[in-house]
């Protein structure tokens, strides 16, 4: 625990904390400091201006980052409208229909997205509070829920990700690896800001975008200029 508190403070040293860095450059700034011996991720935080106890103010939704972030994504596809082959097809880890549903709870630890029709829906609602708390439960407004689940596993399995604000209006999301090239990162970072900033609530008063840094899974991290607020 001391040697890796050493290299904490190391990795704090040598740049301006309180200073807002421009998006590339915060970017290699935070793969530099990077002090795992894994190739962990690239993470941004994007601190909003909304009152999330109103629904209007919550955001959700779902993006295509245009390199991906470099995770494998475990999807379940569950539907019987389509056949075992062509889940497969499509990249689907885990296909069954009704009587799958009863195995979910066994492999929670095994699924990252649950992908499936309106008619299955009825039957997985019956498991809303082990899935809920879990990101799990399949939603429209994402796009787990959906007539094309052929498509939506291909999305999904290519790295569409899901965003949504958490209690304290802030979003969080993995947009590469420390050994991505920056500038794709970069690329990554402003597809999410650029959608965050289409998708402004018009009851949103003042300053939307607060604040925006970038950091490694274990590193400091660093502040990035905000424009075009």
């Amino acid at each position: 625990m001391a040697k890796l508190s050493k290299k904490l403070k190391a990795a704090y040293q040598d740049f301006d904390k309180q200073k807002a860095y421009p998006l590339l450059e915060a970017i290699k700034l935070a793969q530099s400091k990077s002090i795992t011996k894994f190739d962990g991720s690239i993470n941004i935080a994007v601190k909003l201006n909304l009152d999330t106890t109103k629904v209007e103010q919550q955001l959700r939704g779902s993006i295509s980052l245009p390199h991906g972030n470099g995770k494998a994504v475990r999807v379940l596809l569950l539907s019987e409208d389509v056949t075992k082959e062509q889940a497969a097809a499509v990249g689907a880890d885990y296909f069954g229909g009704s009587d799958y549903i009863q195995n979910i709870e066994k492999m929670l630890n095994q699924i990252d997205v649950i992908i499936t029709n309106q008619k299955m829906m009825p039957q997985l609602a019956k498991l809303g509070k082990v899935l809920g708390p879990r990101g799990l439960m399949p939603n429209p407004k994402i796009g787990t829920v959906t007539n094309d689940v052929l498509k939506a596993v291909e999305e999904f399995k290519k790295g569409r990700l899901e965003y949504r604000t958490d209690t304290y209006g802030n979003i969080h999301m993995a947009i590469g690896r420390v050994s991505f090239d920056p500038v794709k990162i970069e690329e990554n970072a402003n597809a999410l800001i650029n959608l965050i900033r289409a998708k402004k609530p018009s009851t949103v008063k003042g300053q939307y975008i607060q604040n925006i840094s970038v950091a490694p899974t274990m590193g400091p991290g660093v502040k990035v200029v905000i424009s075009n607020n």
